[in-house]
């Protein structure tokens, strides 16, 4: 086996561990609000996720095209250090967040990852695509997440005014089975493709692929399994800081959440091919629907936690990428 194969390999198995990764820290996204309104069962939502995590993978190539062309680097194995540094970085800032329960971004953390990875060896950096297909969609739609669910919750609200508040949640939290699953199969279309960019850039970077080939079936079918099992794995801290820890959900705000936070991740994907964070937007989404029962009910101090988290996943997944890529270019004795 070649130097280069084996390190293809390396690179390949590190990023469906990312990927794992991302499921279980992920997960929260999709079935915290239904498992806190009890709609569903943690086992059943977990599963639901998986399952649409797994089909959403195979909707589209848009997001993993984006990905794969954030960096350019040299086709060799010097290259794929780079690719390989960029998501130990993001790997190792999931785990951080993970143990604080902290909801921040996989998605930025990879791209962060990438970037840190691809600077720390002097390669290129296309900071155009940066810009426009993840920093403004990065600030754009949680800010869009949170108007639109707070103007979506108002509407439900009106509508169902006059109507037995018991009867209404509890149609809420059937419907509510519907929008988990919906936000679920937008987790895989997002998140699931952008393991399969990485893996394609490290196939490019290897020489085993040329720009233009189509994604092989073996790279979703892998990617799509993994980020599957890593759901199912689950995120228990995660989801109590999603589900309870900003604002107690009923079963309307909990549909009026997923149901925003799922449409923007579709309009994303497809329109603009922008690989935005799931978890921002749902818990963007959460504090929206939230604030309609009034502002003070939504706890603000954990808010600003998460969204400190969120404004230091780029840089400190690119600082650690970083100093990940040093150590490997000494490891591997790079010149």
């Amino acid at each position: 086996m070649s130097a280069t194969l084996a390190l293809v390999i390396a690179v390949v198995v590190v990023a469906l561990v990312f990927d794992y990764t991302n499921g279980f820290h992920d997960a929260a996204n999709a079935i915290a609000t239904s498992v806190s309104t009890r709609a569903l069962t943690p086992r059943v939502a977990l599963g639901m996720a998986a399952v649409m995590n797994f089909v959403g993978a195979f909707l589209g190539q848009e997001i993993a095209n984006t990905v794969a062309g954030v960096i350019s680097v040299s086709a060799n194995s010097h290259g794929l250090v780079i690719v390989m540094a960029g998501l130990l970085g993001a790997i190792t800032w999931n785990l951080v967040t993970w143990y604080y329960g902290l909801p921040s971004s996989s998605s930025h953390a990879l791209i962060g990852g990438l970037v840190g990875a691809a600077l720390a060896s002097g390669s290129y950096v296309k900071w155009s695509a940066i810009v426009d297909k993840v920093l403004l969609p990065m600030i754009a739609s949680p800010i869009f997440g949170f108007m639109a669910a707070f103007a979506f919750m108002l509407g439900i609200m009106w509508v169902f005014r006059r109507r037995n508040p018991h009867r209404t949640q509890r149609g809420f939290r059937i419907a509510q089975t519907v929008s988990a699953a919906a936000m679920a199969l937008g987790h895989g279309l997002q998140d699931a493709q952008k393991t399969m960019g990485v893996i394609f850039l490290a196939l490019l970077t290897g020489g085993y692929a040329t720009a233009g080939d189509p994604l092989p079936l073996w790279v979703i079918l892998a990617a799509a399994a993994a980020i599957s099992a890593g759901t199912w794995a689950g995120g228990w801290r995660i989801m109590r800081t999603l589900g309870r820890r900003i604002i107690h959900l009923d079963p309307a705000r909990g549909f009026a959440s997923e149901t925003i936070a799922a449409g923007v991740l579709y309009t994303t994907a497809f329109a603009f091919e922008a690989p935005i964070s799931t978890t921002h937007t749902i818990t963007s989404a959460v504090m929206g629907a939230g604030a309609t029962k009034r502002f003070s009910a939504v706890r603000w101090g954990v808010a600003r936690s998460i969204v400190a988290a969120w404004v230091l996943t780029f840089p400190m997944a690119g600082a650690v990428a970083a100093v990940l890529y040093w150590i490997c270019k000494y490891v591997f004795q790079l010149p």
